[in-house]
């Protein structure tokens, strides 16, 4: 004891002395120098498709902020392309698969720092050993260094950026990369851009050869047999071992490896793609200058490499770095889609040996699928070869519009003040604060799944911290996220906050939503087409995006016939979007569903522009047959008096040639549906329905039947301490209206349904209920 103390012995952490039968499981379990985080390990589990990242481009390649922000992009590609990211590095000597955001950011801004290192499989155990000393180590993993961390987690594909080789004269100075001697030793799949071209990639090659390592090249839809790819270039001159027509191969190879039990890598090389690549000619002659100049300055070892780059960048005038961010974005994306295509055919292999399944839902509907055909599932945001299309799947229910993340505050007066209702401005306030996953869209998006629609969502998220979590708790929701674009800095993620009062009443409600505003043309012309090609049965829209935007989706449900269009106003001032310009015949949308202050807003904007003077609008108001006594009696029966005083169903009834369906939400007396009947409408004969048709066309006008007007009361209505929150009540509603829309019902059926679904939201902490699941079978 005296000695122990006496030298300072380090003593090993509690979690390293496991039984030796522990220690001998294929994958390591968490323990002092290794920890796998949470979410990665619940991928594992369920065989989710994960992709292991490097960190080295981090902490010794781009400089801070630029390597956060690429790591952001990097983690955003994988989420989007139905991934889960496993970014691996070493914090404090323990190594780390699936850093969390925190530790993302500490270790890229460790950078350059004397206790930040670059780590191969040599360096793990000198930086967790010195840990137990007491000194500290940061780093990030090479490509040798991530691959034994992802294999000892259980991880099977890694996307990278360019493999280490064998150097030019390695035959005196034995310069040969760990990269390659791993891969012969460790069975993960790299996707990479081959070599960088002032290696000696013949020989690399053939060191590969010998190590037993599988190499193929994607061929891009080029034909015969393609060359290995030197990094910037897409050719090297030197033919690669093997072509791979696409990620369905890569992932079947991968899985014979595995299943033969064969402890050797793979390596897929993935040429840059063609708008980034840099000719080889020119880079032959860029690569020739940097080494000559690396012979005279002596550098030699490990400082070579680091050295000739710097050269090349500034030989190349700064070009070769936005080649390396994409062609990595490049890398990434293949491999994710390897990792996807892997996790099918093992869970399809499952099956056959009759094992449970794990829980593991691809991100795209193709276990039943050809390989062709899942190829023509590749997501949003893709570069993909132009000999893989890039089609989305058809939806029941397409929704476009606000992704975003929600705070609200309810506002929780201590028992002594003096104002128990509302919260005091310009003062703090205590409160209750929750935060979820929102938006208009994603909520109507997710009711409608919840109740068993097939759902797509378009939208938008920001490069950044809320996107990655946006990203994330859709595919925990399982909601597909190839419809949502990543849109690069300084795009921000969608936030929403709102401020309720004691009764949860909304307050005050502050809503950052521009980032829809603000994609870039082609990025938007992109989701257009997706969306026109899903040809769904229901398209909702809200009133986030700009008016242009908006009239350009609104355009594509008006050209297809099979296609029902609902608006969801969002906001008084927002609402105004749906409105042209000028006036325009014929409805706009099929079906919107403003609350009562957008329905004024709406019709008071009408008067203003003249709306309500254009031709066309009296035909249809004559059309509707309303007697000369006018509908006040009538109407005050079928909704109540108050409503009619206020003026609701006469604002309504006057935008109804701009919107034949309008649904308007008025708080705890219901929901008021004024409608447009179609002249072959059944309903104009019904005695049950009767009451509610209150005028009927005496003109002869073939396109209107009469007018509809019911009042839908709720079921229930809640005491104050039984609600729990209003956000996205609204949005609930429209999800419930259109599930069951796609299911043939007419509009006058799923109101109460949709009513119902509503009140499980008000009484649920989240914005969209869970419970919402139960209400299937109604």
């Amino acid at each position: 004891m005296l000695l122990n103390r006496a030298i300072g012995r380090p003593r090993l952490p509690r979690g390293l002395c496991e039984p030796r039968a522990v220690l001998g499981k294929r994958f390591l379990t968490n323990n002092g120098f290794f920890r796998v985080s949470e979410e990665v390990r619940e991928a594992i589990n369920s065989n989710k498709p994960v992709v292991a990242l490097e960190t080295t481009i981090y902490t010794h390649g781009f400089p801070y902020p630029e390597n956060l922000a690429l790591a952001s992009l990097l983690e955003s590609t994988v989420r989007v392309n139905g991934g889960v990211p496993a970014t691996i590095g070493i914090l404090d000597g323990i190594a780390h698969v699936g850093l969390e955001p925190e530790q993302l950011i500490r270790l890229a801004s460790s950078g350059g720092q004397p206790t930040t290192l670059k780590l191969s499989r040599r360096d793990l155990s000198y930086v967790g050993g010195m840990r137990l000393a007491g000194k500290n180590f940061n780093g990030g993993t090479t490509i040798a260094g991530t691959m034994i961390l992802a294999h000892l987690a259980g991880i099977k594909v890694f996307g990278t950026g360019g493999l280490g080789g064998v150097h030019r004269g390695a035959e005196s100075s034995m310069d040969i990369s760990a990269d390659l001697t791993e891969l012969g030793r460790t069975p993960v799949a790299v996707v990479s851009s081959g070599c960088k071209s002032f290696l000696d990639i013949p020989r690399t090659l053939e060191y590969l050869e010998t190590e037993g390592v599988f190499v193929g090249t994607f061929a891009d839809g080029r034909e015969g047999n393609v060359d290995f790819p030197a990094f910037w270039s897409r050719d090297s001159g030197v033919k690669s071992p093997t072509t791979i027509q696409n990620e369905i191969e890569a992932a079947a190879i991968i899985h014979a490896q595995h299943t033969l039990k064969i402890e050797s890598g793979l390596h897929f090389a993935n040429p840059i793609p063609a708008d980034a690549a840099i000719p080889k000619e020119t880079m032959d002659a860029v690569i020739a200058e940097a080494l000559r100049q690396a012979d005279a300055s002596g550098v030699i070892g490990k400082d070579n490499t680091p050295f000739v780059l710097n050269k090349i960048k500034e030989l190349t005038k700064g070009s070769s770095i936005p080649a390396n961010r994409k062609l990595i974005e490049s890398n990434v994306r293949r491999a994710t889609i390897v990792a996807r295509e892997l996790a099918i055919l093992e869970n399809e292999q499952d099956e056959a040996q009759g094992r449970v399944s794990p829980s593991f839902t691809p991100a795209f509907p193709t276990s039943n699928l050809s390989s062709a055909q899942r190829l023509n599932n590749t997501p949003l945001g893709d570069t993909s070869p132009p000999s893989i299309s890039t089609k989305v799947d058809t939806a029941d229910v397409v929704v476009a519009g606000a992704l975003a993340v929600d705070f609200s505050c309810d506002y929780a007066p201590f028992t002594d003040t003096s104002s128990p209702v509302d919260p005091a401005f310009h003062t703090s306030n205590p409160a209750i604060i929750n935060q979820t996953l929102g938006g208009v869209a994603h909520n109507i998006a997710k009711a409608a799944q919840f109740l068993g629609a097939s759902v797509q969502l378009h939208s938008a998220v920001g490069d950044d911290l809320s996107g990655r979590a946006a990203l994330g708790q859709l595919g925990e929701d399982g909601m597909p996220t190839e419809g949502v674009k990543v849109i690069p800095h300084p795009a921000r993620t969608a936030q929403y906050v709102a401020v309720n009062n004691s009764n949860k009443d909304l307050t005050l409600a502050m809503a950052d939503m521009k980032i829809l505003e603000s994609i870039p043309a082609p990025t938007m012309d992109d989701m257009l087409r997706k969306v026109s090609s899903a040809q769904p049965k229901l398209l909702i829209l809200d009133a986030n995006w700009d008016s242009a935007t908006l009239h350009k989706l609104i355009a594509i449900g008006q050209n297809s016939a099979s296609t029902t269009t609902i608006f969801e106003p969002v906001s008084t001032a927002k609402s105004l979007r749906v409105l042209p310009s000028k006036p325009e015949y014929g409805p706009i949308v099929d079906i919107i569903t403003p609350n009562e202050f957008e329905l004024k807003a709406l019709h008071d904007h009408a008067y203003a522009t003249g709306l309500f003077d254009d031709p066309n609008w009296f035909a249809t108001i004559d059309a509707i047959g309303i007697p000369s006594s006018g509908l006040r009696v009538a109407l005050s029966v079928t909704t109540t008096p108050s409503i009619v005083d206020s003026g609701i169903p006469q604002q309504a009834i006057k935008l109804l040639p701009f919107f034949p369906t309008i649904l308007t939400k008025v708080g705890p007396q219901g929901v008021l549906l004024t409608q447009l009947i179609e002249p072959e409408d059944p309903i104009l004969s019904s005695p049950e329905h009767a009451q509610y048709v209150l005028a009927r066309n005496t003109t002869g006008d073939g396109k209107v039947g009469g007018l509809y007007v019911k009042l839908f009361a709720p079921e229930v209505v809640l005491k104050d301490e039984e609600v729990v929150s209003v956000n996205g009540i609204g949005d609930t509603f429209v999800g419930a209206l259109a599930a069951g829309l796609v299911k043939g019902k007419n509009v006058r059926d799923v109101v109460g349904f949709a009513q119902k679904a509503s009140l499980l939201s008000l009484k649920s902490k989240e914005s969209v209920s869970p419970e919402l699941r139960k209400l299937r079978a109604d």
